[in-house]
């Protein structure tokens, strides 16, 4: 009786939600997409942080609020955004690479007007994990 009561018992916080065990990792898109979406459609700086490195943790938390982080580290003020991925330097072999970049195509308002800009993020793999390491500079924009 006391084997099934530990059978059980290992069984159920195996199976609990909090376990990271059975989490598949968030792909570089994802990472990418769930970054920008809490900062241009959420405006929620702590969500956006789980995204980032350490150091860009620490910016972010320096502008505090969405509009400043789009303002200063994005160059960017838009609102009514919508996201796709553009472009990822990363094919076939996925699983063998720690290093990506991912162009996010962003469609909304800028000043009242409709707008068009692209943004490239760096990612770094960190423990199976890929992380935005960098904001990288922006090299012109679509309108």
């Amino acid at each position: 009786m006391k084997k099934l009561l530990l059978f059980v018992f290992v069984l159920l916080i195996g199976c609990s939600p909090d376990s990271e065990v059975g989490q598949k990792p968030l792909t570089p898109e994802q990472v990418s997409l769930g970054f920008f979406q809490a900062i241009y459609v959420d405006r929620d700086v702590e969500k956006a942080k789980q995204f980032v490195s350490e150091p860009m943790q620490k910016i972010l938390a320096h502008y505090y609020i969405a509009s400043a982080v789009q303002r200063h580290v994005l160059n960017l003020s838009m609102t009514e955004v919508t996201m796709e991925i553009e472009e990822i330097n990363i094919d076939f072999f996925r699983k063998f690479t720690d290093d990506v970049t991912v162009i996010v195509k962003m469609t909304g308002l800028r000043g009242g007007s409709p707008w068009i800009d692209d943004r490239t993020l760096r990612l770094h793999k960190e423990k199976k994990r890929w992380i935005i390491v960098e904001v990288l500079p922006e090299k012109g924009n679509i309108n």
